[in-house]
């Protein structure tokens, strides 16, 4: 037997025991937004998560930033603008103003318009943007963000429990400076809309 290297991981090559940097995306906002009551879509899973980040130490391991806001047009990067300004001005208060649009934009039983869903989308968003922008400079190897991966939202209409697909958003962010991305999906459900 000989010792096993992996080639090309540069000075942070775990395989030689050297530690990796971790960047970690959180904001206690994403743990209080609210799909509703009886939907399996629970955001405070979210706090109770970083909770458990905290317990474990791990926060000590990684370099923790707070979720920024993407703009209407980092997210129109990918989906169209007028589903993107119709997130960020829907409200449950005003839905029933925009019968039509819900139904173009697939809102309803399982995306529902739900307070500060303009705000939420931003903010899950703007990490896994961030955390691709990191890696693109070379100043993590890793980056974490819960709050994301909302891959079943489609360029024009919501799907899923997801109306922003930002995994999307972050490849297209890594294309900038990569000439191609892997995208592994482990989750149960296709993303279909990546």
């Amino acid at each position: 037997g000989g010792d096993v290297r992996v080639e090309g991981g540069g000075d942070d090559d775990v395989s030689a025991g050297k530690k990796g940097r971790v960047c970690y995306y959180y904001d206690r906002e994403v743990g209080n937004f609210y799909y509703g009551p009886n939907h399996p879509m629970k955001p405070h899973r979210l706090a109770m998560t970083h909770e458990l980040v905290l317990a474990y130490g791990l926060h000590t391991q990684m370099s923790m930033f707070a979720l920024r806001k993407a703009t209407p047009t980092e997210l129109a990067q990918f989906h169209t603008e007028d589903y993107v300004d119709f997130l960020g001005r829907v409200t449950p208060e005003t839905q029933h103003e925009y019968v039509s649009l819900m139904q173009r934009f697939n809102l309803g039983e399982d995306c529902p318009v739900f307070d500060g869903l303009g705000d939420f989308v931003r903010l899950y968003s703007g990490g896994s943007i961030d955390g691709a922008r990191r890696l693109n400079h070379g100043l993590t190897d890793v980056a974490i963000n819960w709050s994301g991966g909302l891959h079943h939202a489609k360029k024009g209409e919501a799907s899923g429990f997801c109306y922003v697909n930002d995994l999307v958003l972050a490849i297209l962010e890594l294309l900038k400076h990569h000439a191609r991305v892997l995208y592994i999906d482990i989750d149960i459900h296709h993303g279909d809309g990546v």
